[in-house]
């Protein structure tokens, strides 16, 4: 079981990436994104549940949109108005099963391995 995350870079203020988080090895219930800033702990960004529901932190809210294409195995993290204060290392992660909290990481059963996001001013 591998998740494999890309799609990460340099962007300026203002600008747009969309993350991708391709699923190998078995389908997944629940998807989430999680970053870590520098100097900061690992934080909860947004969860696609089941593709039924979708839940973002605050931060976010209105800026970025999670979906998954259940074809391809696949999560999208779309992000636009980036801020300075999006700069992290963004983490995919999935479920088995859908239960648990959703914004907690522990709960999640795999992790991609990380794509740096760094947006200037």
């Amino acid at each position: 079981v591998q998740l494999q995350a890309s799609g990460g870079g340099l962007v300026q203020a203002g600008g747009s990436l969309r993350l991708s988080c391709a699923a190998s090895g078995r389908t997944f219930t629940d998807m989430g994104w999680f970053r870590r800033s520098p100097g900061k702990e690992r934080e909860f960004v947004a969860a696609d549940r089941w593709s039924s529901a979708t839940y973002y932190a605050d931060s976010v809210k209105g800026r970025f949109t999670i979906s998954r294409d259940n074809g391809k195995n696949t999560g999208y993290l779309q992000m636009n108005s980036l801020k300075p204060e999006d700069t992290a290392v963004y983490y995919c992660a999935a479920k088995i099963y859908s239960s648990g909290s959703f914004s907690y990481g522990g709960n999640y059963d795999f992790w991609g391995q990380g794509t740096l996001v760094t947006v200037s001013s």
